[in-house]
């Protein structure tokens, strides 16, 4: 597949979002496209889905789309939900109804193959369908799926059940395990790890890396960037810029590119000053007139050379200053059952002031069911938890439950803290990027960014001396997520979070629970040392498994040599038991006696095989 646009641009309802775009896609690239919310990546991701939404650009090279026409697209937009009738295998299936026709077809086959009425040509055509159906990967199919499906915690027990029976998040993530089950020969991902969890966004990287075609993601998963893409293009004010490796890469290059444009830029103003002093020197004197002529249109050449733009740093900020530290202990919670109708997990732990507890774990084992029943939301089931001397709570919902949609942004931070003045109200939604008009857009038409910084800013501004946030960076840019760790490590409480974040919960955490089915964990490590700790615990476990299935196997071995010792006595027993009603034996006593003797030596060792 190829793709390529050339000074292009993007307007939606006349709002100019793109003004110039140089881009090209080629085969096997696994591309990223960073920037901040709102710089544009969705609305480019549109346009190459409809490169009629391009138009001619700034710069002066002339506009061009160059496209080949013969490539499958597959796109993600951010919370895709499914409207369907169907269970989550039948929707799963659809992926393969081409391996599934060639699988019919063959099964048609062996019915007329073994029924006798077939031809050498209907031989011919089962030999080749097989090999069909073994290129397509239907050998594989089924593990692929079912593969996809647990790493994104589905069981096989889900797949019988109705998509309309899973909430929004899992119905995404069924359109994104579909989409990239399909394995389109363009990919294009809008946010695609928004609603995974590690093990799911594990499963991705892993997935993608491996993509054999090409794909696009928009994300602002800092590590998953790193490890799956080899190009970036970056938007910012309206211009995209390419860069050729990973995040890091990308990381290192734009800092570099800036200084060296800063640098040249300083050069060349400290160039147009020298020639101007030549020019003001020698302009009047008819003998270096030309001279002077010659310099001015240097000038006129240099002064073409554009200063670098400010890069776009605007973020919230906070300093905590009215803060009222708590006690040594925070929080103890002692064999806290939590859950709905059943119980999710029990949890057990202490937290003490000034610490960072990260909550980690696949989707749907009850993470943010356990931090709604400490903040008194949903009832414990059993045990209990107390907060300790001087704690003031204040809690971050990632479903943004404490905002009222039909208020403004205004309204809603009015009504959370109804004693401050009208300055103090405008600078505190100042300090998190609402300005002017900002203020007065309801809340239900904020885009999730604008949702996360208006919700932080209400947690924070409350100055409570302990943190409980559930997903605080889903939806935020870079920038922002970098902003809110600096913000997190300059507060002097204590916090307790979820997230599926690792580069956010490897720079905040000092400690880790862990969420691994029903079984919860806590782990007094930061999440580097957490995760080795996990490996080594996995590592003995498998190594128990090891151990027992090869003491299983011996043992079989074992019996099975047994069993064979036996069958061989019983049958020697049947012998001699034989030989005792022959007239040479009964008819010599010493003969019929030394029989007598083996098969009571016989009959022993046989009592003792089968006792073991």
């Amino acid at each position: 597949m190829y793709f390529k646009v050339v000074n292009g641009a993007v307007s939606i309802n006349n709002e100019s979002i793109l003004e110039s775009v140089n881009m090209e896609i080629k085969d096997h690239e696994h591309i990223g496209i960073v920037g901040r919310n709102g710089a544009g990546k969705s609305t480019l991701l549109k346009a190459i889905i409809h490169p009629d939404l391009f138009e001619s650009g700034v710069a002066e090279e002339k506009f061009g789309i160059m496209s080949s026409n013969d490539f499958k697209v597959g796109y993600l937009k951010q919370n895709e939900g499914l409207f369907s009738k169907h269970t989550l295998l039948d929707e799963i299936l659809e992926v393969y109804q081409p391996i599934l026709d060639v699988y019919a077809k063959i099964k048609k086959l062996e019915e007329k193959l073994e029924s006798g009425t077939s031809s050498l040509e209907d031989a011919n055509r089962y030999v080749e369908l097989e090999d069909t159906f073994k290129n397509m990967g239907g050998y594989e199919y089924k593990k692929e799926y079912l593969m996809a499906l647990t790493k994104n915690g589905f069981t096989e027990d889900d797949l019988e059940r109705p998509i309309s029976s899973f909430s929004g998040g899992e119905q995404t993530k069924i359109c994104f395990i579909k989409l990239v089950l399909s394995k389109p020969d363009l990919l294009l991902l809008d946010e695609p790890t928004n609603h995974l969890d590690i093990a799911g966004v594990l499963w991705l990287e892993e997935y993608l890396r491996n993509y054999p075609k090409t794909f696009v993601v928009v994300s602002h998963d800092r590590m998953f960037l790193n490890r799956v893409v080899n190009k970036i293009y970056e938007i910012e004010f309206g211009e995209v810029q390419v860069y050729h490796g990973n995040y890091e890469y990308y990381e290192r290059e734009k800092k570099k590119r800036r200084e060296i444009e800063l640098n040249n830029y300083v050069r060349v103003q400290k160039e147009i000053e020298r020639l101007e002093r030549i020019v003001e020197r020698f302009r009047y004197k008819p003998s270096k007139a030309r001279m002077a002529m010659s310099k001015l249109k240097q000038i006129e050449k240099l002064s073409k050379t554009r200063a670098p733009k400010e890069e776009d740093y605007r973020t919230f900020h906070y300093r905590f200053s009215n803060f009222q530290e708590s006690g040594k202990v925070v929080l103890n919670v002692n064999h806290l059952q939590f859950g709905y109708d059943k119980v999710l997990g029990e949890a057990n732990f202490s937290l003490s002031k000034g610490r960072r507890l990260g909550i980690v774990g696949q989707n749907g084992t009850g993470k943010s069911t356990l931090l709604k029943t400490i903040v008194g939301l949903i009832p414990a089931l059993s045990g209990n938890f107390e907060f300790g001397f001087h704690v003031q709570v204040a809690y971050f919902d990632q479903n943004f439950l404490q905002l009222n949609a039909q208020l403004t942004v205004y309204e809603e931070f009015q009504e959370k803290f109804p004693f401050k003045n009208d300055f103090e109200i405008r600078s505190a939604l100042a300090s998190f990027l609402f300005f002017k008009e900002d203020i007065d857009k309801k809340i239900e038409v904020l885009s999730g960014g604008e949702k996360v910084r208006l919700a932080l800013c209400e947690v924070v501004y409350r100055e409570a001396n302990f943190l409980i946030l559930d997903e605080p960076t889903n939806h935020l840019d870079i920038l922002s997520k970098e902003k809110l760790e600096d913000v997190l490590a300059s507060y002097p409480g204590t916090i307790l979070f979820v997230s599926h974040d690792r580069y956010f919960i490897k720079k905040m955490a000092d400690s880790i629970l862990d969420f691994d089915h029903h079984q919860v964990t806590y782990y007094d490590y930061d999440y580097e040392s957490y995760l080795e700790k996990k490996k080594e615990n996995m590592e003995i476990k498998e190594e128990k498994v090891v151990k027992k299935e090869k003491k299983k196997q011996s043992k079989n071995k074992n019996t099975d040599a047994i069993n064979k010792k036996i069958t061989k006595l019983e049958k020697e027993l049947h012998d001699l038991n034989e030989q005792l009603y022959l007239e040479e034996v009964y008819t010599n006593p010493e003969k019929y006696q030394e029989i007598l003797e083996k098969i009571k030596n016989k009959e022993d060792e046989l009592n003792e095989l089968l006792m073991r």
